[in-house]
């Protein structure tokens, strides 16, 4: 779940990053579009010919309009010859901030950032990207072209998706390829734009931000049901125990590498022969792999699954790890320490999440605050 709510009151005014970017293509004049209705022929035309000179957009026909955190406008395109030649399809999907709001938040600047900059540099399945921008105004607002998936006829998957252990097991493989991709990599700091897991306003202020919903899923009795008593007595507990994650993971030295950010099944497109590709990268960072690992791998299983498998799928993702080379993973056992304490990460990210927005909570809020409870997360970050 990207963090991007409906009420821009309810934002600290603070949130955005401050550092400024140069965009790419520094010709480029005006904004980028904050209307969906503004992306016409013309003004597609204006934006690719920044990176592909002497092409035109003959036709431009809207298949599909889907506005969640963010927007995505699915489009059907008639290309002149420059067009076809650089291979761009016929079918794409142009997401970006279409609200005209929340122009303190840099998630889609971020998402740009990240496919112009490294996604090639990923050894993981990514979505084709054939144009990616942002304006440096401070607005945080971005711009990426992709191929359309929907032509590989598979299906974007779920947060509840229920796929056995034995999928799960493939999927953490998938994961220990994106973060063997740039393991220990000293490129992770010479990109100044990539933020720090842990250290930046839209991670940290995760609850702040998202309070206004965290308080009506605490008031649905259905949500209380699933959820320890001492934190509907005391709510605060929360961002109590969040903040001493941030801390923890602060003073780490293991080897970082690239974090989805917001690794959960939907925001993966499983294929037909069941490779998945990695979407949604609002929340790259780069980080500790157990951000990802924890809340991939707990938000797929079952309780059940859960308790009987976790120990025995976490050695299958270190494994899977180290055979892309990465060195100096730590052991097995304090992986499941960092798994321990990362669970408040999930906590927090679903007690948060309106089912509108397009994910089910309810489930995956009984899964992490049970498994909370199960490994102790609140003693090991609270003390009680």
């Amino acid at each position: 779940m990207s963090v991007l709510i409906d009420n821009r009151d309810a934002w600290a005014p603070d949130v955005i990053d401050t550092a400024v970017v140069p965009r790419p293509y520094p010709n480029r004049t005006g904004r980028l579009p904050w209307n969906k209705d503004d992306m016409t022929a013309e003004r597609l035309t204006g934006l690719l010919q920044n990176k592909y000179p002497g092409i035109v957009v003959e036709d431009l026909v809207v298949h599909q309009f889907i506005d969640s955190h963010t927007s995505k406008l699915r489009i059907a395109v008639k290309l002149n010859d420059v067009g076809v030649k650089a291979g761009i399809p016929e079918r794409l999907c142009i997401k970006s901030n279409y609200s005209g709001l929340h122009d303190n938040v840099d998630i889609c600047a971020i998402e740009a950032r990240f496919y112009h900059f490294m996604a090639h540099l990923m050894k993981c399945p990514t979505v084709t990207c054939y144009y990616a921008d942002w304006d440096d105004d401070g607005s945080g607002q971005g711009l990426i072209i992709l191929e359309d998936l929907e032509k590989y006829g598979g299906h974007f998957g779920q947060s509840t998706d229920l796929n056995g252990v034995a999928e799960v097991a493939k999927l953490l493989e998938g994961l220990a390829v994106l973060h063997g991709s740039l393991w220990g990599s000293p490129v992770l700091d010479e990109h100044e734009w990539l933020q720090t897991s842990m250290d930046t306003p839209i991670d940290n202020d995760q609850i702040r931000i998202m309070w206004p919903y965290i308080e009506a899923n605490l008031a649905d009795p259905e949500v209380c049901k699933v959820i320890p008593q001492k934190l509907i007595d005391d709510p605060d507990r929360l961002q109590r125990a969040f903040d001493k994650l941030a801390e923890w993971e602060l003073s780490q030295t293991t080897p970082r590498c690239v974090n989805l950010g917001d690794c959960h099944q939907g925001n993966t497109y499983r294929k037909p022969d069941g490779e998945r590709i990695w979407l949604d990268w609002q929340l790259v960072r780069k980080g500790r792999p157990w951000r990802d690992l924890t809340y991939l791998m707990i938000g797929a299983l079952t309780i059940e699954e859960r308790r009987a498998s976790e120990r025995q799928l976490l050695s299958h993702y270190r494994e899977a790890l180290v055979a892309t080379g990465a060195r100096d993973v730590p052991d097995l056992d304090s992986i499941f320490e960092q798994y321990r304490r990362w669970v408040i990460y999930g906590m927090q990210a679903w007690i948060a999440n309106m089912d509108f927005w397009g994910q089910v909570g309810l489930p995956m809020n009984e899964r992490f605050f049970t498994a909370g409870e199960d490994l102790g997360t609140w003693k090991l970050l609270l003390g009680d």
